[in-house]
């Protein structure tokens, strides 16, 4: 009976520490979820920063933020052309 009460002990501790296992695999993989969310908001909250820098001073940009201003209004542009030329197609 020892034999079957020590497989006994080994069953259970090693079902407990899978279990304590399971539970911080979990508990990490919340708070990665966490991480992720205040990651987007950053990501959000910048792009928003961007856009209004080149609303409010795009046609007069800083020194550094010329050529990325440049590249928006080059973008801005193309997305007219490519509407105009929708448009064109569709008679409008």
């Amino acid at each position: 009976m020892d034999f079957f009460d020590k497989l006994g002990d080994v069953i259970i501790t090693k079902g407990t520490e899978v279990s304590e296992k399971a539970k911080e695999l979990a508990e990490i993989a919340s708070l990665k979820g966490h991480i992720n969310t205040c990651e987007e908001v950053i990501r959000k909250n910048y792009l928003e920063i961007g856009k209004l820098y080149c609303e409010m001073r795009g046609q007069e940009p800083e020194e550094e933020y010329e050529e990325l201003c440049l590249a928006v209004k080059n973008a801005k542009a193309g997305i007219e052309e490519l509407e105009e030329k929708i448009r064109k197609i569709r008679g409008i």
